[in-house]
């Protein structure tokens, strides 16, 4: 091929390449103000953003696959630059950058899960469907299982209190979970269950009851209610998950102690060796334990150790573990090295939590939450340093300096005002 040849083989494939990144970037529609008339026509998921926003920036080639994914359901995809469009902000309350919303009629609601594709892709589905989504097909529960890490099925009439409690429950959970229902014919190809109605988790290819379903119908309403909630808002997290900033006021809603081992990943989600051993004989110990713990305990790891440092405001090496009591936020830390913890140590550590043996930091108290606020502010503060020192410069810099010489104008302004001799004021007079 001659040189010429060459260039013009690369000139099209750039040309091309940029024309498919383009039509992946215009499955997400741009809205305006005119979003408010027309939010009632179909469902929407949508990103308001402001233009100048690091985050927003962040998220927008992620939402454009969001919007790819999502081309052939019912759900548009759309973004909205709030500074445009600040008449569109107003109307849905949007409060900070990016806020993401899935709009169906007169409903909104907030997404505030991890903002990836798969993450989002979920909930824009979940949301667009009913609360409880029917199952008719014995084939429908394999492909369930193969798409889902996790999800609830209702087996049995769809009637009584059970029925009703589950329903509200997917209404109330719609946000977090998938929910369906089926007969006893299709669940029984699956599921093993003696009577119903049985209400079921799918979780890690495992699966496990509701513990009260074929006794409901002894038992106060008000208490099915209750259960059935509190057994949904605790299964509806896997054994052992990556917790983030964004789940993990989920995880501390389900008023356990929560149990996170703590490594840091690299820009590449890489793990050190000796620390992914850690976490890993961490997760072995808690797999192989599980009805021993799963009462009190929710258990996950964090893969950026700042999210740890909020809570016990202070810095340790990774790994590290700690414990937080999600009633008081009190948390706990070992007193064993890490690197040289057994799991004999870890099974110590965690029935001296249970025993109220071991000792406890923080809290909810007006000084911790003081604390908590400064920590958060020189946390933010170093990390603009550190990511750009001359915009942080620029950002404190000139206040500081316009401060400064309002300040020596208003208390030193005399000091700029000479006295005039009096001998040269006499001659003046003469």
């Amino acid at each position: 091929m001659s040189p010429k040849s060459q260039w013009a083989w690369v000139l099209l494939s750039a040309l091309l390449l940029a024309l498919g990144s383009a039509a992946v970037s215009s499955r997400v529609l741009e809205l305006s103000d005119r979003f408010i008339d027309v939010r009632h026509e179909g469902q929407w998921l949508v990103m308001f953003y402001a233009p100048w926003c690091g985050y927003c920036k962040k998220t927008e080639p992620i939402f454009a696959l969001v919007a790819q994914a999502l081309h052939a359901t019912n759900v548009r995809v759309g973004r909205l630059d709030c500074t445009k469009y600040p008449a569109a902000a107003k109307e849905f309350k949007v409060r900070g950058y990016p806020t993401i919303m899935f709009i169906k009629g007169n409903m909104e609601f907030t997404y505030n899960g991890d903002r990836s594709r798969d993450e989002l892709v979920d909930y824009a589905l979940r949301m667009s469907g009913p609360p409880v989504q029917l199952v008719t097909r014995t084939e429908s529960v394999d492909m369930l299982k193969g798409s889902h890490t996790i999800f609830f099925m209702f087996v049995g009439q769809q009637e009584g209190v059970v029925w009703d409690t589950y329903y509200a429950a997917a209404e109330g959970y719609q946000e977090h979970g998938f929910f369906y229902a089926t007969g006893e014919d299709i669940a029984a190809q699956h599921f093993d269950f003696e009577k119903l109605p049985a209400v079921i988790v799918y979780k890690e290819e495992q699966h496990h009851f509701y513990p009260h379903g074929h006794l409901a119908h002894e038992m106060d309403p008000n208490e099915v209610n209750e259960t059935i909630f509190q057994w949904v808002n605790v299964e509806r997290f896997t054994l052992f998950p990556k917790v983030t900033r964004f789940n993990i006021h989920q995880l501390l809603k389900t008023n356990k102690y929560l149990v996170l081992a703590v490594v840091q990943e690299d820009k590449l989600n890489q793990i050190a060796t000796h620390e992914l051993e850690f976490r890993d004989m961490v997760e072995g110990v808690i797999r192989k334990h599980r009805p021993r713990y799963h009462g009190k305990f929710q258990f996950g790891w964090i893969g950026e150790p700042s999210i740890a440092h909020s809570i016990i405001l202070d810095q340790l090496p990774t790994p590290h573990l700690i414990a937080i009591n999600s009633s008081t936020q009190h948390h706990f830390i070992p007193d064993d090295d890490p690197l040289q913890m057994t799991p004999q140590a870890l099974h110590l550590f965690l029935e001296s939590i249970v025993n109220e043996s071991a000792v406890a930091y923080g809290g909810d108290t007006y000084f911790v939450r003081l604390n908590r606020a400064l920590f958060e502010v020189r946390r933010s503060l170093r990390d603009m340093w550190q990511g750009n020192p001359v915009l942080t410069t620029v950002i404190f810099g000139l206040p500081l300096g316009f401060l400064s010489l309002i300040m020596y104008s208003i208390f030193c302004g005399d000091c700029l005002v000479t006295e005039e001799d009096p001998e040269e004021d006499h001659e003046k007079k003469e």
